[in-house]
């Protein structure tokens, strides 16, 4: 039986060029807890943490958990800066509209 969300997880810390250590510390996990939930069949990772590791992999806790890989990394992506972008203030959205803006007419 795969492990799904292990797989994830060290494939995005591998792409990344992340070693356990570093993700470890950046989730504030311990390596062995990280090593525990890409190689334990099944991980049974508490939600808190689970967002801290999807937080240090820029990506979103629903593209770990997906099992049908109907998430793809890149919409997982969009959606992490799309939550981030609605809790900024108002003045820096309107900076980011407005490069947001000017990149596409430079196409």
């Amino acid at each position: 039986m795969t492990n799904s969300l292990g797989d994830k997880i060290r494939n995005l810390r591998k792409d990344k060029k992340m070693t356990l250590d570093q993700l470890a510390e950046k989730s504030k996990s311990s390596k062995s807890y990280i090593w525990e939930l890409e190689n334990k069949n099944p991980p049974r990772p508490s939600a808190e943490k689970l967002d801290a590791i999807a937080r240090a992999l820029d990506t979103t806790i629903e593209y770990l958990l997906d099992g049908a890989e109907s998430v793809s990394e890149e919409d997982a992506a969009d959606a992490r800066f799309y939550r981030e972008y609605r809790q900024m203030d108002p003045t820096t959205k309107e900076r980011i509209r407005k490069m947001v803006k000017l990149w596409g007419e430079g196409e």
